[in-house]
């Protein structure tokens, strides 16, 4: 399997969560990637990236995760990849200015949002789940979950699980 992970709109590739995540990936024989998007504001342009990133990947071997704006990236480059899965973590749906507001990609996602969350309101990702389906796990946290890598590793890694 190959992990990709996309980072938020104001962090970096190899933050503290996704180093977290991408540990507990290769813990299981995983693969792992960060695409730096530092410097590319536009979200479209952040797809564009993550889709050219992928190609050539066998799709039945890729699981995309995203935080934040990056969540929202995984989730539209999905469509157009069809990964086996997508693990989102406060993901950047339905804010306004952002081209894509309906998400057609029909495999496994699971989403952990923070219940104190004031940059991207949970009810976004509850919203999701209620028109698409798939998992969705609210916590006691903010935007940035970074008190709560135990509850995010925990998810995420019961999700690898259930694709391995």
């Amino acid at each position: 399997m190959k992990v990709v992970f996309s980072h938020g709109k104001e962090s970096g590739p190899w933050g503290r969560k996704i180093k977290h995540l991408a540990d507990l990936a290769k813990g299981r024989g995983c693969e792992v990637e960060s695409i730096d998007y530092r410097g590319v504001e536009s979200e479209s342009d952040r797809v564009a990236i993550l889709i050219a990133a992928v190609e050539g990947i066998e799709k039945d071997t890729l699981i995309l995760v995203g935080s934040s704006m990056g969540g929202y990236v995984s989730l539209v480059g999905a469509a157009a990849v069809g990964p086996r899965g997508v693990f989102l973590m406060a993901p950047a749906l339905y804010l306004p200015g952002y081209s894509v507001q309906s998400f057609p990609y029909r495999g496994p996602v699971r989403i952990v949002h923070g219940l104190q969350d004031t940059v991207v309101p949970y009810q976004n990702s509850q919203r999701y789940q209620r028109v698409r389906g798939g998992e969705l796990l609210l916590i006691e946290a903010d935007h940035r979950l970074a008190g709560s890598l135990t509850q995010v590793g925990g998810s995420f890694a019961q999700f690898l699980d259930s694709l391995l």
